[in-house]
């Protein structure tokens, strides 16, 4: 049941889901997302949340049938589970078939409960190391032990936990086999991501670059890796290890483009729309929202942008001149 996708891009691709990143502001400093010296956007610039349900009630209508809510980190937003409790009301009306969250894990032992009362019934958990002091390097600001109470938490409220974790050269590769161990022992999903060329940060991501194709070869001389027909509506395509039974992700921006099948668009916290995450065009639907109580401004506005929406996105790792192929922050746009 539900509202028949009425967000058809340029390629015939139905736009069906939109990521929402309800702030820029992060508990987390990590290197591969963030310089250490962050300059935020002022408060007084964000939606307010009662805009941004506003905003997801928009494309619900249209057909959206997923919503995630990320960031920055989402949970240190203030308020953010009144935004959760008003979204539900598409979950239990049918209009909607799932919302979930990306979180770095910092607050989940705070918020599980009060997501799984809204309906969240799936999370993702940014973690790229079982390791307290590589940890702490990474994120340069947080504290694993919270984390995994977290992600104890998430799981004793019935939430299925799905890890993220950024593979970096000379970082966490030696990790990746335990990881996997630990998760699956755990019943918990893990994806790996290459680095994304994007905003500047003060390493040189040429530096952290691993394709996961390396990987996924070192990874099969410990598992048998089958490929799954599993998906989850994102750009991960998945493997199961016949030695633990669970899955394992790979979101490949870099070594294989995913854009073919992208169902996806990504609103930020001020109301800008990026129908691509590795594209600069962008639309403005704050001021169409704010000009009248009416949708009217606002369904043109949505229904114009999805029809700029490429084909694919063209990042790449540039070693030449070391820019980043998007100026702008993942944390901008959300993760």
């Amino acid at each position: 049941m539900g509202t028949a996708p009425a967000l058809i891009d340029p390629f015939g691709r139905a736009v069906t889901y939109i990521r929402v990143s309800v702030t820029d502001r992060c508990d987390f400093r990590c290197v591969y997302c963030m310089s250490e010296d962050m300059t935020f956007l002022p408060k007084r610039d964000l939606l307010t949340l009662e805009e941004l349900d506003r905003l997801c009630t928009a494309f619900v209508d249209k057909g959206t049938r997923k919503i995630r809510i990320t960031g920055g980190e989402p949970l240190v937003r203030r308020g953010i589970m009144t935004l959760f409790q008003s979204l539900s009301r598409h979950l239990d009306s049918g209009a909607l078939d799932e919302i979930t969250v990306t979180t770095n894990g910092s607050q989940l032992a705070r918020y599980a409960k009060d997501l799984a009362a809204c309906g969240v019934r799936r999370i993702n958990v940014s973690l790229d190391t079982l390791d307290a002091d590589k940890f702490r390097r990474i994120t340069r600001w947080g504290d694993l032990k919270k984390v995994l109470e977290g992600i104890d938490a998430a799981q004793a409220a019935g939430l299925h936990v799905k890890l993220n974790a950024v593979a970096l050269a000379g970082v966490n590769e030696d990790e990746f086999v335990p990881m996997i161990r630990w998760a699956h022992g755990r019943g918990i999903d893990i994806t790996f991501i290459e680095v994304m060329p994007l905003g500047e940060i003060e390493g040189q991501r040429a530096d952290q670059y691993l394709p996961l194709s390396k990987v996924r070869a070192d990874l099969m001389d410990h598992f048998t890796l089958r490929d799954s027909s599993y998906q989850t509506g994102g750009p991960a395509r998945y493997v199961t290890a016949e030695e633990t039974g669970g899955r394992i992700g790979f979101i490949t921006p870099l070594t294989h483009n995913f854009c073919e099948s992208c169902n996806r668009v990504r609103l930020t916290c001020t109301g800008t729309l990026y129908m691509c995450l590795g594209q600069e065009d962008a639309a403005d639907l704050r001021a169409p929202l704010r000009a009248s109580e009416s949708n009217d401004l606002l369904n043109a506005a949505i229904e114009r942008a999805i029809l700029r929406k490429p084909k694919g996105h063209d990042f790449i790792i540039d070693r030449t001149t070391r820019q980043p192929a998007v100026g702008r922050h993942m944390s901008v746009t959300g993760g």
